[in-house]
């Protein structure tokens, strides 16, 4: 498996961040896209053995396009330099939540996990309604040693906690997130190590796996919004 191929590819992408240049180097991009799917693959049985749940989705549909969307932008480069993917029973929406991968040079990379997403209104009511309910369970899960050595919850949140809760809760500072999201960073040499990429991943999704399901419950029933 040949991350630094990745790596590469991208790299040159983002110092050549235009239409001609990507589309003159098609095979190129082939290439890496292949290797990042097989990462992908190899990674998903591993998630596997903690977590039968991801196992139907095929990587290919598990990854986001390199394509930007500028319209409302002021960066105009019209390619996003990273290979992306979100891992769960449900492939890549971001609900329910899973594993989130994102593969981009000069020390951008990093491993992801919880709702990044925060749009839904309804799965943002959703999962505060259950820390306000399960603070305890809450508490377990974020200041489990092994989760803490490697996480810390982040998202976007509100100055205030929200009208509906009660202002003191014992967990009022995790009401007022709109979302809630790990992420742990991982150094270009990391990547480019394949085995050793591979065994850390597998080893940080399953201390996060605890974290995704009690997300995954609070959202239980969550439909996603029609376009």
């Amino acid at each position: 498996m040949n991350t630094q191929l990745i790596i590469d590819y991208l790299s040159e992408l983002s110092m050549n961040n235009n239409r001609e240049w990507y589309h003159a180097h098609k095979e190129y991009y082939k290439n890496a896209n292949a290797e990042f799917e097989n990462l992908l693959q190899t990674l998903m049985l591993e998630i596997g053995k903690f977590d039968s749940s991801i196992l139907q989705s095929a990587p290919k549909d598990l990854t986001f396009k390199l394509v930007r969307d500028t319209r409302f932008s002021h960066d105009k480069s019209p390619y996003n330099p990273a290979f992306r993917a979100h891992i769960s029973s449900k492939g890549k929406l971001p609900v329910p939540v899973g594993y989130y991968i994102m593969i981009k040079p000069d020390n951008q990379s990093f491993l992801g996990g919880g709702l990044f997403a925060d749009m839904f209104k309804d799965a943002t009511t959703m999962i505060r309604d259950y820390i306000a309910r399960h603070g305890g369970e809450w508490e377990r899960i974020i200041h489990e040693p092994e989760f803490e050595k490697y996480f810390t919850v982040r998202g976007t949140a509100l100055k205030n906690v929200p009208a509906g809760y009660e202002k003191e809760h014992p967990q009022a500072e995790y009401l007022k997130f709109k979302s809630w999201y790990l992420e742990y960073p991982l150094k270009d040499e990391e990547v480019k190590d394949a085995e050793r990429f591979l065994a850390e991943a597998a080893k940080l999704f399953q201390i996060m796996k605890p974290f995704n399901d009690y997300l995954n419950k609070a959202l239980a029933g969550f439909q996603m919004p029609a376009r």
